[in-house]
């Protein structure tokens, strides 16, 4: 299976596709929207009553969020949704689609680790 990997170039995030890049959009505004430059791992006890056997011993560390936005890969079928949004806003809070689409694949891969 084919992985596409990410790359920041000037400030902006692009995603690799078969032909060549995909700009996705500005870095500053992705690591504002997933919270800052930090992100702290932290389970609530809920989930850790629901998952005993989970493995909570990463909690507390903190990861930097530009390092885990430069690890990610992405299958063919993400890369194709991705490609498929609009880069522009086309709302009033100034976030395109897939600025939004990828910040939100972002928090997940934050929340539960890299895939």
């Amino acid at each position: 299976m084919v992985r596409y990997e990410t790359r920041i170039e000037d400030g902006t995030v692009y995603v690799a596709t078969p032909e060549d890049r995909l700009p996705v959009g500005d870095l500053e505004t992705i690591v504002d929207l997933v919270g800052g430059p930090a992100w702290t791992i932290t389970y609530s006890d809920r989930e850790k009553q629901a998952h005993p056997e989970l493995d909570t011993s990463d909690e507390g560390l903190t990861v930097d969020v530009v390092d885990t936005i430069n690890a990610m890969t992405f299958g063919e079928s993400f890369v194709e949704t991705l490609a498929a949004q609009p880069a522009e806003p086309v709302e009033d809070d100034g976030v395109s689609p897939r600025v939004g689409l990828f910040a939100g694949r972002l928090l997940e891969n934050l929340e539960y680790g890299l895939r």
